[in-house]
């Protein structure tokens, strides 16, 4: 993740914030406590949506953003639960040994002995168990079931760009 900070003069702070998923959002702080978000489309060229907030608002939002609301401890009690079975969601990344490539030619559940049960499109299409002839794309949303060890290295060998491990 990359953040940028500039002062605007007589307004406030502004940060500019790139995420590793190369989505762009900008956050101005005003004087008067205001927050204002923005966030942008894939060129970082044109905003998406806005919301501005009130100073209370925003620390609200910055305690549930921080874990302070909720925290994700339950997940290791359900792990342990079903005895180290996860399920997590992840995005196909740009350039990833994955993308254009068929659930099937992969052979994903004997290679890395994981299930994926859904996948999310980039156009917000729904595939519910999807077949091994299933083309996964980047951009799209994985929901992957197994242990954590070989959740890791299936997200590790092909989730992510090529040579980013």
């Amino acid at each position: 993740m990359n953040i940028r900070e500039s002062e605007l003069p007589g307004i406030g702070c502004k940060f500019e914030i790139t995420t590793n998923e190369d989505e762009k959002m900008v956050i101005v702080i005003h004087n008067d406590g205001r927050r204002e978000l923005y966030h942008y489309d894939d060129d970082h060229e044109e905003t998406l949506s806005s919301v501005t907030l009130n100073d209370s608002e925003s620390r609200k939002i910055a305690a549930i953003l921080g874990g302070m609301v909720y925290s994700p401890k339950a997940l290791e009690k359900l792990e342990m639960a079903f005895d180290g079975l996860v399920i997590e969601w992840f995005k196909v990344e740009d350039g990833a040994t994955m993308s254009g490539r068929t659930i099937g030619e992969l052979d994903v559940r004997n290679h890395y002995n994981v299930n994926i049960i859904s996948v999310l499109k980039k156009d917000m299409k729904k595939m519910i168990m999807p077949g091994p002839d299933s083309i996964i794309s980047a951009g799209d949303t994985l929901v992957i079931a197994g242990e954590r060890p070989e959740v890791i290295r299936f997200e590790n060998e092909l989730l992510k760009k090529k040579g980013d491990t």
